[in-house]
Order: C-alpha cells, then sequence, then structure tokens
C-alpha cells in the first residue's frame, strides 16, 4: 500500500468518526429534548393537578363556609356559646357561697344550675314534639324558679365582696345575677326563633289550613268540642274531620249548613221578605221616578157591598199631617176607596201601621234611697301609686347624720344592717352603706385614740 492510499484511508477512517461522534452527538441532544419535553410535560402536568387541587378545596372551603356559616348556624351556635359562657359565669359564684357554708353543701349549686338547663331541654322536647302547652308553660315555671334563686343567691354574694366600695358591690351583684338570668333566657329565645322558623317551612297551603283550624277552634268552642268527642267516639279513619265538623254544628246550632245559626237564618228570612215586598211594591206601582210622590188610582178596582169601617187609632192624630185619614163615597150601588196620600221612606223600611195600638201603663217613678247618716267606709283595696302620698326621699347624708344619732350608744356587735334597717325605716342597701360607714368611723376613731 503507498502512502497515499494510506494516507486517504485514515482520512476516511477519520472522516467517519467525526461523523459518528456528530450523530451521536444529534441522537444524544434528540434524547435529552425528548427527556427535557418529557419532563415540562409532567410539569405542567403537575402545576395543572396542583392548580386543580386548590381550586377544589377553595371551592371546598367556601361550601363550607356557605353551609356552617350560615345566619341560621351562627346564631344558634353563637347562642350556645352564650349559655355556656352564662353557666361558667354564674356556677362558681354559687360554688364559693355554698362551699362557704357548708362543703357539703358543694354539689347544691351543681344539682340547681342542672334543673334549670334540664328543664330548659324539656322545653325544647315538647316543641319539638308537639306537646300540649299546659306542658311547656309548666316547665318553663320551673326554669323560671331555678334561675331566679340561682340569680339571687349570686346577687347576695356579689353585694358582699370584701374589699369593693358599696357602688362595685352592688355592680358585682347585679352582673352575677343578670349573667345567671342571661343563659336561660337566650336559650328560650333560641327555641322560639326555631319553632318560628319551623312553621315557616311548611307550605301555604299547610299554613292556612292550620291557621283555619285554629281561629274555628276558638271561635267556636262548644261545636269543636262536640267534634272532638264524635272523632273519638267513631272508629279510625271512619269520620272525617269536615264530617264530625259538620254534624257537631248541627247538633249544636240545629243548621245542617255550617256558619248557619237560628238567629241568622231568622234575620235572612225577615230581610228576603221585606226585599221581595219592597220590589213587589215598587215593580207594580206607577210612579215618577223611584220614590215618586203621586200615586194614580186609576188602576184599583170598584168594590161593592159594605164599606169598610173607618179605622181609629191612637196613632192617627200623629200622622194626621202627614196623611189624610181614607174616606168612602157611594156612587150608585159602588164605591169607590180614597187612598191616603203616599208618604216617601227609606229604603226596606217598615211604613208606619194602622192597626190599634195598646197604650202602655206609665211606670211608677223609683224612689231614691236616703241619704245614711253612716261615716264614709274607709278604703279595703290597695290604692294606687298616684293617689298615694308621697313620702320625702332622704339623702344619704341625712340617713348617715340620723344614723349617727340613734345608734351613738350601740354596741359595735349590734351595729348591723338589720338594726339599722329596722330603727330608720330605709332599705336594705342603705343600711348596709349606712352599716360600713359607721364601722369605719368607729374603727378609725378607735385607732386615733390608741394612737394618743
Amino acid at each position: 500500500m503507498s502512502a497515499v492510499d494510506y494516507r486517504a484511508e485514515a482520512r476516511a477512517d477519520k472522516a467517519a468518526v467525526a461523523e459518528q461522534r456528530r450523530q451521536d452527538a444529534a441522537a444524544a441532544e434528540e434524547r435529552r429534548a425528548a427527556r427535557q419535553l418529557a419532563d415540562d410535560e409532567r410539569a405542567a402536568r403537575l402545576a395543572a393537578q396542583q392548580a386543580a387541587d386548590k381550586a377544589r378545596r377553595k371551592e371546598e372551603k367556601a361550601s363550607w363556609r356557605r353551609e356552617k356559616l350560615t345566619p341560621q348556624n351562627v346564631y344558634r351556635t353563637g347562642t350556645l356559646s352564650l349559655v355556656v359562657a352564662s353557666g361558667l359565669a354564674s356556677l362558681p359564684a354559687q360554688v364559693m357561697h355554698f362551699v362557704e357554708i357548708s362543703p357539703m353543701l358543694l354539689p347544691l349549686p351543681l344539682a340547681l344550675e342542672g334543673a334549670a338547663w334540664v328543664m330548659a331541654a324539656g322545653v325544647a322536647f315538647a316543641d319539638a314534639r308537639q306537646l300540649a302547652a299546659r306542658v311547656r308553660w309548666l316547665l318553663r315555671t320551673f326554669v323560671v324558679a331555678a334561675a331566679s334563686f340561682a340569680a339571687s343567691i349570686n346577687y347576695g354574694y356579689g353585694t358582699h365582696l370584701d374589699g369593693l366600695t358599696p357602688v362595685q358591690q352592688t355592680t358585682a351583684g347585679v352582673g352575677l345575677a343578670a349573667v345567671t338570668l342571661l343563659g336561660p333566657l337566650l336559650f328560650e329565645i333560641r327555641q322560639w326563633v326555631s319553632t318560628l322558623a319551623a312553621d315557616e317551612g311548611e307550605t301555604p297551603d299547610a299554613r292556612a289550613r292550620r291557621r283555619h283550624a285554629r281561629l274555628r277552634r276558638r271561635h267556636h268552642r262548644s261545636v269543636a268540642k262536640t267534634a272532638g268527642r264524635l272523632l273519638s267516639a267513631a272508629p279510625v279513619d271512619s269520620l272525617t274531620e269536615e264530617d264530625a265538623w259538620e254534624m257537631a254544628w248541627e247538633i249544636e246550632q240545629g243548621a245542617d249548613e255550617p256558619g248557619m245559626t237560628p238567629d241568622l237564618v231568622a234575620r235572612r228570612v225577615t230581610r228576603t221578605a221585606a226585599y221581595q215586598a219592597a220590589e213587589h211594591t215598587t215593580r207594580n206601582s206607577k210612579k215618577k221616578g223611584w220614590f215618586g210622590r203621586k200615586r194614580s188610582t186609576s188602576d184599583l178596582r170598584e168594590t161593592s157591598g159594605p164599606f169598610p169601617a173607618p179605622v181609629e187609632a191612637e196613632s192617627a192624630a200623629e200622622h194626621a199631617s202627614a196623611s189624610a185619614p181614607a174616606e168612602a163615597e157611594q156612587v150608585g150601588r159602588s164605591a169607590v176607596v180614597n187612598l191616603p196620600k203616599p208618604v216617601p221612606v227609606g229604603f226596606l223600611k217598615s211604613t208606619l201601621t194602622l192597626k190599634p195600638v195598646t197604650a202602655r201603663p206609665a211606670r211608677p217613678a223609683r224612689a231614691l234611697a236616703a241619704e245614711s247618716t253612716r261615716p264614709a267606709r274607709r278604703v279595703t283595696h290597695r290604692v294606687p301609686d298616684s293617689a298615694r302620698t308621697r313620702r320625702p326621699t332622704r339623702t344619704l347624708d341625712q340617713l348617715l347624720t340620723e344614723a349617727r344619732t340613734k345608734t351613738a350608744d350601740w354596741s359595735t356587735a349590734g351595729l348591723t344592717a338589720e338594726a339599722i334597717r329596722r330603727e330608720l325605716g330605709t332599705g336594705a342597701a342603705r343600711a348596709r352603706q349606712l352599716r360600713d360607714t359607721l364601722h369605719a368611723e368607729r374603727t378609725t376613731a378607735a385607732t386615733a385614740g390608741e394612737a394618743v
């Protein structure tokens, strides 16, 4: 092999190697690009999945808020939270009050609070089962009694706290009593609102039927009672409420049409007869206008025979100016009756009758009672506040001055709020304030004497 051929073959080998390297590099680039594309697609899918998951979680949170944070749920949950807070605020004061008396009385405040809340839950149960109103009001009475007793205990405990001024003691007592009554009151209002909301959920037809049944029972109690007895006496589903009501109405009122009574039937018959008579008179008379004053007698037939007797009545003189008396004239064998001049009257009003009227005897004058010489009786009933003489209201300084004067010779042990209240005739709160002030003055005076 010549050197030229060798060099040519070497160049060819180098070129083949370079081409192979280029192809390998291109293939590697293609694989890298494919891997990058796959990675990008996977990252895009993951990002889309994360965005979808985020949107789904956001929608779930919004749906949860729409379902849970409705005004109804917020009101119910908030009311229960306030009720729990009220119980937690009122219970410690009761526990401290009874434990100070005796540790054996520790279960008493728990039983008192528990009775109030159990009775309140009983009211809710009675409303859910639609029990009789007397059951619910009986339970409410127990709730009010227990809550009021607990409030009085908390008020007394708050007004006797040590280290506070009288105003602070009164504020503490009123606050403890108010928070004790607040829990049962909020629970009762919550139950009342829930009952009204449940009633609003029924259909308008059902609500109208229920309202109609309630009004019918209230307006016709005897008929409702008889209908209830008929339903209880009949077999189950053999008599409907409407049929029982119709039967009870006929039994109680005597009319086969519900709503009608003998009085209404008589009034209807009377009014119908009066209307028909007025309509017949108006139709057969030839008048000028609806209530004309001229009346024609040309259509009257002549009568023969004995003449009608004149009418003599006590009221004839009273109506002489309004109408002339009837006169009869004889013409041959016939007579023509001259009718009195008609007088216009109101619509559907009965005309004045010319029948004899029996005179009524005069009533004897009543004798007046002789005046009594006995002194007037004093008032035995409770006099209203507006009629009472108001007692002058004494200020705290006046009461304190009077208390210093009247209790100057009292011992410190006998200087109690009850004794001061009875001596001065004031309230318990003012008596306690005066007791504390007098004790403080005596303590200050004793300390100053020892220092001297």
